[in-house]
Parts: structure tokens; C-alpha cells; sequence
């Protein structure tokens, strides 16, 4: 990782701090981003949906139910990240008690399957295992499959707000416009099943315990 920024200064010291993150505080991280930016997103979607659907039905109450689809566009965005946040909970366990591997050699497929995931020799000279880099891998997999999940879907809320804004705003002018922007509405909603569907690809091979 430190080959790809500069040495010294200011890429040094943010690169230690993260790297000396815990694997399973680093995959809680990314399960709080998940669910925390996605409610963000649903939030700021239906502000702004909700303000102009109020507003535009005071001139033209027939709107106000038809265009509550908005809204649940919106509350859609939030339930993405709780289901993926589900989802990357269950892939961590709690740290189980294995017996002692008093062997020495720390990159033998066979030793290390003998008493997995413990060690040999509790650990010793063996960080660059192959049980450290699964733990690595996952915690990372997780990590960023929250990151993606979570801002995909803050977008995606954001996108659908705005066009449910409008969408509101213009059938209270022409009723005949609504049909045609919720097309539009539906594309945009989409959005947050593509962050999902990459999100449950990054994470489906990590397993914390």
C-alpha cells in the first residue's frame, strides 16, 4: 500500500493509523457506514420529496397520494443498508478458544489446518500467515462492501428526492406529467440495487471469526 502515495509527511502517518486499525473494528466500521449513510440518503430524499409534495398540495390536493410513491422510493433506500447490514453482521463471529499448535512453520497448508485458525506457536513470527491474510481480506471485503453500499445508496436517495420533487411539483401543474417523470423516478431507484448487488459480491467470501 505505501508504494501508491509518497513517502513522509502526511500519507505516512494517515496510512499507520489505518493500518493499525482492528480487522474487527475495521468490519464494524464499514457495517455502520452501510447502514448509517444509507438512512442519510433515505432521510435527504424524503426531505426534499416531502417539502414540495406539502407545499405543491396546497394548490392541488389530488396529488398528495399519488406521489407519496416518492416517499416510499426514498424509505427503500434505508431498508438497502439495514438488509446489508444484516447481511455483513452475520459474517462475524465471535473469537473462539482453539488449542495450542506448537509447530513451527507457519506457511504449511497442513499444519495450519490442524488446529485452525490458531497459530502456530500462538502466533510468533507468523504475520504474514495465511490465517492473518484471511482475516485481513475479510475485514477489508467488509469494510469496503459498507462503503459501497452505503454512499451508492446516499446518491441513490438523493437522486430519487430531487425527481420526486419535481415530479410533485410538475402534477400539481399537469396531471398528465406525473406518469412520465416516475419513469424517470424508477431508474433512478435503481441506483441503490446496483451498490447491493456489489456490496453482497465483495462480502459473500469474507467470514470473520
Amino acid at each position: 500500500m505505501n508504494a501508491m502515495f509518497p513517502s513522509g509527511g502526511f500519507f505516512d502517518d494517515w496510512l499507520i493509523l489505518f493500518e493499525n486499525i482492528s480487522p474487527y473494528a475495521l468490519a464494524d466500521i464499514g457495517i455502520g457506514i452501510s447502514i448509517g449513510v444509507s438512512v442519510l440518503g433515505a432521510a435527504w430524499g424524503i426531505f426534499t420529496t416531502g417539502s414540495s409534495l406539502v407545499g405543491a398540495a396546497i394548490k392541488a390536493p389530488r396529488i398528495r397520494s399519488k406521489n407519496l410513491i416518492s416517499v416510499i422510493f426514498c424509505e427503500a433506500v434505508a431498508i438497502y443498508g439495514v438488509i446489508i447490514a444484516i447481511i455483513l453482521s452475520t459474517k462475524m463471529g465471535t473469537p473462539e478458544d482453539y488449542p495450542q499448535n506448537t509447530a513451527v512453520d507457519c506457511t504449511s497448508p497442513a499444519v495450519l489446518k490442524m488446529t485452525w485458525p490458531r497459530l502456530p506457536g500462538d502466533g510468533a513470527a507468523c504475520q504474514g500467515s495465511l490465517y492473518m491474510k484471511n482475516l485481513l481480506f475479510a475485514a477489508y471485503a467488509i469494510f469496503n462492501s459498507g462503503l459501497t453500499v452505503g454512499f451508492s445508496n446516499l446518491f441513490c436517495g438523493i437522486c430519487v428526492g430531487i425527481t420526486g420533487s419535481g415530479c410533485a411539483l410538475a402534477d400539481a401543474q399537469n396531471g398528465s406529467l406525473f406518469v412520465k417523470i416516475l419513469i424517470i423516478e424508477i431508474f433512478g431507484s435503481a441506483l441503490g440495487l446496483f451498490g447491493v448487488i456489489v456490496g453482497i459480491i465483495m462480502s459473500s467470501p469474507a467470514f470473520i471469526k
